[in-house]
């Protein structure tokens, strides 16, 4: 894997379908060395049983620091704390919603809102479909506000073959947007740029 510099990144895993992109992605940031602060809501937890082997100690095991949604104090909410961002991933409607109302009532949702006062990138990785009208609006009144919505959708150009070259490309794209790097995307490249074989 190649190198990045020395980053602080915050991952929200919330209660939408996907932990495992949330699993994978400190995997990624830990192996990389990215100092990563995890918050995980009550309904990821109950995904994270129902969609994996994993447990709670495992998931807080993968991070550098683990913060209680309900702990309101921690340094994640303060804007003086400084971060790269926030990735959450997946992200819950009822997340992503909380977040643009502004009327942050956990630990998460309350770091999402700094990072946006605070100018820094927000990802929000929806893990939703089919969207009604008052989704996709929520999500332009987000965009609005700087937050980069990132829905998880599977690539195929790059023909993966198992279900792990998927996860591995969603989550390095996810990377991608904080400027991070581990050489685990399969980039396009055009026609002209493909080597010639005879």
């Amino acid at each position: 894997m190649s190198s990045t510099p020395n980053k602080r990144i915050i991952i929200g895993i919330s209660g939408a379908s996907g932990v495992i992109y949330g699993v994978r992605a400190l995997e990624l940031l830990r192996q990389a060395g990215v100092e990563t602060h995890l918050v995980v809501s009550k309904a990821a937890e109950m995904t994270l049983a129902y969609e994996t082997d994993l447990n709670l100690k495992h998931l807080r095991g993968l991070a550098d620091h683990y913060h209680s949604m309900v702990n309101i104090g921690a340094s994640i909410s303060s804007g003086s704390f400084g971060t790269s961002g926030m990735l959450i991933v997946p992200c819950s409607i009822r997340t992503m919603s909380e977040i643009a109302s502004g009327v942050t009532g956990s630990l998460m949702t309350r770091a999402a809102d700094v990072v946006l006062k605070e100018r820094r990138r927000l990802v929000l990785a929806v893990r939703e479909t089919p969207l009604h009208s008052g989704h996709l609006r929520t999500m332009l009144n987000l965009s609005d506000m700087g937050a980069m919505i990132a829905p998880i959708m599977p690539a195929f150009y790059n023909r993966p073959q198992t279900l792990d070259d998927i996860i591995n490309h969603t989550v390095g794209r996810l990377l991608d947007l904080f400027d991070i790097d581990l050489g685990i995307v399969k980039r396009w490249k055009t026609d002209d740029e493909a080597p010639i074989t005879e």
